[in-house]
């Protein structure tokens, strides 16, 4: 048996006790991008629950090109109106560069990405950049943007100053 047909099998047992959906728009206004990376799941190391948030994720936790589209969708169409950038310890975007990357896609496929990859050498930083980002975009609605590292050995959140 497959790790899908295992999560199917999961899924129906959650079927059968599920009680409805939650709020749509988020309950609390806020929206998450966050890495998605496995040790990190968003909602309960923010004190939040399912309806909550808009939990946005990708390698890094980057405020990427489309990142950043859902963001102001969440805040456009939805109504949320703050935003937390977390990015976490011993992540592996931390552990070699876009040109490195790159070299090594391009050597074992003969093709280039056509994106970037976004790797970063200080955490602190990258999480700037993205609080960055969010608040110079001229789209999102709010600009009450915070961003925090996780700690994934202790669970617990450090502010970043931007």
């Amino acid at each position: 048996m497959s790790v899908t047909d295992d999560t199917l099998a999961a899924n129906a047992e959650f079927a059968a006790g599920f009680t409805g959906p939650a709020t749509s728009p988020p309950a609390r206004q806020v929206a998450v991008v966050a890495c998605m990376d496995s040790r990190v799941d968003p909602l309960p190391i923010l004190g939040l629950a399912v309806g909550d948030a808009h939990v946005i994720r990708n390698a890094g936790g980057l405020v990427t090109d489309d990142a950043l589209r859902s963001v102001v969708i969440s805040q456009r169409a939805l109504g949320t109106r703050e935003v937390i950038v977390m990015q976490h310890t011993k992540c592996g975007m931390a552990t070699s560069t876009d040109t490195e990357f790159r070299a090594a896609l391009r050597e074992d496929t003969g093709v280039e990405p056509s994106w970037a990859p976004g790797f970063f050498p200080d955490i602190d930083d990258s999480v700037r950049a993205g609080i960055a980002r969010v608040e110079g975009d001229p789209h999102v609605v709010s600009a009450a943007v915070r961003g925090f590292v996780y700690d994934v050995d202790t669970g617990a959140l450090r502010e970043v100053s931007s």
